[in-house]
């Protein structure tokens, strides 16, 4: 990808690109049947997007990633946390 698509999203989101692919990166051979990891995946994608999300939450998230099946990707747990209903 062109460096200038990177950081013209670093400039509208506030978010570094190295960190998001950095996270990309380690949820190819994460364990998502595991509480551990969904939880630490949740905590990285929490810190990224300088939200930060409650106990209660994190736990609405886990249960909702390891008992309804929900996908475990960035999106995803951005949305739950920004909606925080």
């Amino acid at each position: 990808m062109d460096n200038g698509f990177f950081k013209n999203v670093e400039k509208k989101t506030g978010v570094n690109m190295k960190d998001i692919l950095d996270l990309a990166n380690s949820l190819q051979n994460a364990n998502f049947n595991d509480e551990k990891t969904i939880r630490g995946v949740i905590r990285r994608v929490s810190q990224i997007a300088k939200k930060p999300v409650s106990k209660e939450m994190e736990e609405k998230i886990v249960q909702s990633i390891i008992k309804d099946g929900k996908k475990l990707d960035f999106n995803s747990i951005s949305k739950m946390i920004n909606d925080k209903k």
